[in-house]
């Protein structure tokens, strides 16, 4: 009976697999990778020993496919590539690389490699003890893409990343906060090294770690640039600043960064045949919401939803303990470093159907259809 069953079983799922291939090549979909920090990590601390992870209430208490359980996001929803990929077709989340379901043909929805405290550079983050830094999320793809030659063949493999598939990077803000910037752990950096320096070795390694990918077929790239960090609820109580103030120096090094950035992906689409980067002017898109809050319906840009500790509840991170607002959707920040879902439901529709001013030289819908 047994040899009779495992036959039929395996022409099902083969016949189901055909369809699901030919379902997303009909559509023009294929796979979401997703590289960075917390911004975007979709759970993949959760695997690690660190003491950066958001595995704890009330994270994610606004995250439908969860039923309002943390998932290990950074925020009470959705973040950003969720969203994204939710409004390009994608059916299912990009699993995180270290979850046990990151298997079979689950990886060609997409994956998400992006990890809480991690950076361009390989010191950043270290005061977590362990994070997920670019080079490794790029080895961890690696491994990715030889499952898909796997699952699709090589050839077949080849043309779903390269003519289908979205490559996200968000990172760069940890490599100032939770290194340069660091106090104790960076003042004999900042003293040995200037910012000028310091941008260099991010753009430095930014640029190799981009061409690996594009020499493991990635061709659609969207990367983002370093936000208004020195606006954030926790630069903000720590310096004791007034609600319309900002922090100078951290979003001056951001801005010198941003500016090196997009030179380096004009420059990477010159060099690198057949690839389009777009640059992701995530710095002003999160200034005009802190801006203009009250015109896109939010009651504060400077106090966090979900945190303890001064003026913004911006010292202590949310968890079980924390004092939370009863109008989510009503503040930019969750908690004293991330967005609400609500304020990244706003940045992920500028990146989808904005114009050059946030996102160039093409945005995101715009992207898919090359």
């Amino acid at each position: 009976m047994a040899m009779k069953i495992c036959p039929f079983i395996c022409v099902v799922w083969f016949i189901s697999f055909v369809l699901l291939a030919k379902a997303a090549d009909d559509k023009g979909l294929g796979a979401s990778f997703i590289f960075g920090d917390s911004l975007v990590d979709a759970g993949n601390n959760n695997y690690l020993p660190t003491l950066s992870k958001a595995n704890i209430r009330p994270n994610g208490i606004d995250f439908k496919a969860s039923g309002g359980n943390p998932t290990g996001r950074y925020t009470n929803g959705r973040t950003i590539g969720d969203i994204v990929g939710q409004e390009l077709g994608q059916p299912n989340f990009a699993v995180p690389f270290l979850a046990p379901n990151s298997t079979g043909k689950a990886i060609l929805y997409g994956v998400n490699y992006a990890s809480g405290g991690g950076g361009i550079l390989n010191a950043t983050g270290r005061i977590f003890v362990n994070r997920l830094g670019m080079d490794v999320q790029i080895d961890y793809f690696n491994i990715t893409r030889k499952q898909i030659d796997k699952l699709l063949t090589p050839s077949k493999a080849k043309d779903y990343i390269s003519k289908k598939s979205f490559f996200s990077i968000t990172v760069g803000a940890n490599d100032f906060l939770n290194n340069y910037l660091l106090p104790v752990l960076s003042i004999g950096a900042r003293i040995s090294q200037s910012p000028d320096s310091f941008v260099d070795d991010m753009i430095k390694h930014l640029r190799g770690q981009l061409t690996r990918l594009y020499q493991l077929d990635a061709r659609k790239f969207v990367v983002g640039n370093v936000g208004p960090i020195g606006c954030i609820p926790y630069q903000k109580t720590i310096n004791q600043l007034k609600q319309d103030q900002c922090v100078e120096l951290p979003n001056k090094l951001a801005v010198q960064y941003n500016g090196r950035l997009k030179d380096l992906l004009a420059e990477l689409t010159d060099n690198l045949p057949g690839s389009t980067f777009l640059y992701a002017n995530v710095y002003d898109l999160v200034m005009e919401l802190i801006t203009n809050y009250d015109k896109y319906g939010f009651s504060t840009a400077s106090r966090a939803c979900c945190g303890n500790g001064g003026q913004f509840a911006g010292i202590v991170p949310c968890g079980p303990t924390s004092s939370m607002c009863s109008d989510r959707s009503a503040h930019v920040f969750w908690d004293p470093y991330h967005p609400s879902e609500a304020a990244n439901v706003l940045l992920a529709k500028k990146l989808l159907d904005g114009d050059r001013r946030y996102i160039s030289p093409m945005n995101l819908r715009q992207l898919k259809d090359i």
